[in-house]
Parts: C-alpha cells; sequence; structure tokens
C-alpha cells in the first residue's frame, strides 16, 4: 500500500479513493505509508486485526448505545433502594 496522493491510496491490485469528506490524520497516513513498505502477507495481517478492531469497536458502541435505557432504569432504582435505606456503604476491608 502506498500513498499516491493526498486522499488516494495504491493498494496491491487496486486504488482506493477516499470520499468528500473523508479524510485521515496525517498519523494514519504515516502509519499507512509504513505499512506499505511490509510484504504483502504482514500488509494483510495488518489489515486484518485493524478492520477487526474496527468492527469491535463499532458493536461496542452499537450495545452501549442500545443499553442506555436499561442503565438509566437501573441507576433509578439503585436510587430508590438508597434512598429508602436499603442500601449499605461499601466496606473495602472486608471484601
Amino acid at each position: 500500500m502506498r500513498v499516491l496522493s493526498r486522499g488516494v491510496l495504491k493498494i496491491p491490485r487496486r486504488v482506493v479513493h477516499f470520499h468528500q469528506g473523508e479524510h485521515m490524520t496525517k498519523l494514519l497516513e504515516k502509519a499507512f505509508a509504513e505499512a506499505s513498505k511490509l510484504p504483502e502477507a504482514d500488509q494483510d495481517s495488518l489489515a486484518e486485526r485493524l478492520l477487526s478492531e474496527i468492527q469491535s469497536d463499532r458493536q461496542w458502541d452499537e450495545a452501549f448505545a442500545k443499553s442506555g435505557d436499561l442503565l438509566a432504569r437501573l441507576a433509578e432504582e439503585a436510587l430508590n433502594e438508597h434512598r429508602a435505606g436499603l442500601t449499605q456503604d461499601l466496606d473495602p476491608d472486608r471484601l
């Protein structure tokens, strides 16, 4: 993979153009430029790890976004129990 110009990457067997409004930071451009010097198998391995990490982040973001109502209900329930005197202080020495 090689950066041809800002917004264009040359990846073995294909060229990728970034769409209007999409961009890479200078650090990411530098990382891709360095990765382009690796053997093809290493580039593919790095790409698989990066894509997997991005997918994992998206899944966590989606799961967390869906859990907002549940977390709010659990927090309200805990506060109600505390106000009703149904909780006790946590003593770290007794854990």
